[in-house]
């Protein structure tokens, strides 16, 4: 078969299936992914003519994958459940309390400020691994602070783990190619030059998308978990708002342009975070009034999962704020110094298992249990173990806690990933039918419709290549070459720009990841609603890729009566008309406004 809209069509169709069973008939995960694994299964085999061996090496790496991400959401459950039972979220939570009760300032701060740093320095879906248990235990609804934790997962996602997405993804999916070997020789530059000024690139078109997250985020917040449902309490912060995006992403693209890759997100974040926190206990554009959920018992069911430590924190304690950061800081440092220090990151990367051709083909991967983010996790739990003197019945109650929290999300991941993987080692490698794989088909089948307004739709391959893989790292390594390739072919004077284009969607994906969403979920017994999360999240993909490839296609082409001025200025007026029309329908009444 060579008909590459009925073999577009085919690729598209396991995801597909997977985003109706989850978006429309709201089945959980652990049902969807297995019924998306094996629709891939069979197209692999019938239509790109895989082999049942490649198909099953496919599957075990995926397997091999999901059990290192197990690993992660296990040392994230570990951490909140040891500060939880040892008491230091009180403190924490009373700490973010003195600075605003708010529970709109409290989720840029916690979620956008702190969640950028934790992405800079981890990545690998630990932002919202992190953030949603802390929201949780500060009182958010479980399902409203995994929203924040995922929706974060946006801007800062492209310079995780210390710019691995691009470093990474972006260099290896490069490289070897001769057209980008010969386009880096006419700049003039080197290949780490080439890399770091498309790292660029891509902080400065998510510094721009950027702006508006923090007031997507609360206005969300209160519209879907409000007291009264209403938008425009959200929108009544934007001050603030976009002062506190403007605060990570101007050192975010300084640091891009003069540092590389590798810190951006995690200067901006903690800079973001230190100036933001400081300002707002001096009150500086902070609102008037109070925003809270309501009594929790009119919260509906769906927005609560089976664990609520938040109770576990009302507790009184005299824990102090030092001792109670104590392993967050830990965690940080560590983090840091392990993908910093050369030595220190080449030695832990060397302590690695490696897979090798597996079931005899040439798939193979490696896992670094002392380099992943999850061992750093448990080494923090074992530092609050010794300095909140917590016993034995309480160190065995957190591992109580933290398993039985895990097991629920193993079903869903252990499909998921593996269905991944047999979607991106569809290719010629591995299949007698000579076709590419599953991804860069439905890629090449975009980019045949699309012509010379490549660059519009650029991220929203990234965004797939991010809901597949669930990692942007995973999605520059499928796309990159292919996105600089569609670049050149359609004449653009620099391609470079649409593999950015590609990095900013990949990051804009990331919060309708599945593997992200279970892996959140997980970590606030929120398993089986990811279909409304997805509901939720699929908001802001769509405005990141709609107006990533606006900015992208302006980068390359200017401000004029083009394709990309037109959609950026649809897209402000969009933005604005509906805004004022929620602004208006939530209005408040005259007796509200005498009570």
């Amino acid at each position: 078969m060579d008909n590459l809209a009925v073999l577009s069509l085919l690729a598209l169709l396991p995801l597909l299936l997977v985003g109706v069973l989850l978006a429309g008939f709201r089945w959980p995960a652990k049902f969807a992914m297995p019924v998306g694994y094996f629709a891939a299964v069979i197209v692999a085999l019938v239509v790109w003519q895989m082999s049942f061996t490649g198909v099953l090496a496919a599957t075990v790496e995926g397997l091999i994958v999901a059990i290192t991400m197990l690993y992660i959401v296990f040392g994230a459950l570990l951490l909140l459940s040891t500060l939880t039972v040892g008491g230091a979220m009180a403190t924490i939570r009373a700490g973010f309390n003195n600075i605003s009760a708010d529970r709109r300032i409290q989720a840029i701060i916690i979620g956008w400020l702190f969640g950028s740093f934790i992405e800079g320095v981890s990545g690998f879906g630990t932002t919202a691994a992190v953030v949603a248990p802390l929201l949780l235990a500060m009182g958010f609804p479980a399902m409203a602070a995994v929203m924040i934790g995922l929706i974060v997962q946006s801007t800062p996602v492209s310079f995780g783990a210390v710019g691995t997405p691009i470093l990474v993804g972006v260099a290896n999916g490069l490289g070897g190619d001769p057209a980008v070997a010969q386009r880096v020789e006419v700049l003039g530059v080197t290949m780490p030059e080439f890399i770091n000024s498309i790292g660029f690139y891509t902080a400065a078109i998510h510094a721009i998308v950027g702006i508006l997250i923090p007031l997507i985020l609360v206005t969300l917040l209160t519209g879907f978990f409000g007291p009264e449902r209403r938008f425009r309490d959200g929108l009544a912060v934007w001050p603030f708002a976009v002062y506190a995006s403007l605060a990570m992403t101007v050192p975010y693209v300084l640091v891009a342009r003069f540092l590389g890759p590798e810190f951006p997100s995690m200067f901006g974040g903690l800079l973001g975070m230190v100036l933001v926190m400081y300002t707002s206990s001096r009150g500086f554009l902070m609102p008037k009034d109070t925003f809270q959920f309501g009594p929790r018992a009119d919260w509906p069911t769906r927005w609560m999962g089976t664990i609520e430590p938040a109770e576990a924190t009302d507790v009184s304690t005299h824990m102090s704020t030092v001792r109670a950061w104590a392993p967050y800081a830990l965690m940080a440092g560590l983090l840091v110094a392990t993908r910093v220090i050369a030595p220190l990151k080449e030695w832990l990367t060397g302590l690695a298992i490696p897979f090798e051709n597996i079931l005899g083909t040439e798939i193979t991967t490696t896992v670094q249990p002392f380099y992943l983010p999850g061992f750093v996790l448990i080494l923090a739990s074992a530092f609050a173990y010794l300095l909140h003197r917590m016993n034995s019945r309480e160190i065995a109650q957190t591992l109580k806690i933290s398993a039985g929290q895990l097991a629920g999300t193993a079903a869903a991941l252990l499909f998921a990933v593996p269905l991944v993987r047999v979607l991106i080692q569809s290719g010629p490698a591995l299949n007698e039918s000579g076709l590419s794989s599953m991804p860069v088909t439905l890629a090449e089948g975009a980019a045949a419709i699309s012509g010379s307004s490549w660059p519009v739709i650029a991220p929203w391959i990234g965004a797939l290549g991010a809901f597949v893989a669930g990692s942007n790292t995973v999605s520059n390594l499928t796309f990159s070459q292919f996105q600089f390739s569609t670049g050149a072919a359609i004449g653009l004077d620099r391609p470079e720009l649409v593999v950015a284009a590609q990095a900013v969607g990949g990051a804009g994906g990331n919060p309708i990841a599945i593997h992200n969403i279970v892996a959140a979920s997980a970590t606030v017994g929120l398993l089986g609603r990811e279909g409304d999360l997805l509901r939720k999240t699929i908001i802001v993909t769509t405005y990141y890729c709609l107006a990533g490839g606006a900015i992208a296609y302006l980068f390359i082409h200017g401000v004029g009566l083009n394709l990309g001025t037109i959609m950026l200025v649809a897209l402000i007026a969009g933005l604005a008309l509906i805004a004022a029309r929620l602004w208006r329908q939530d209005a408040p009444t005259k007796n509200e406004l005498r009570v």
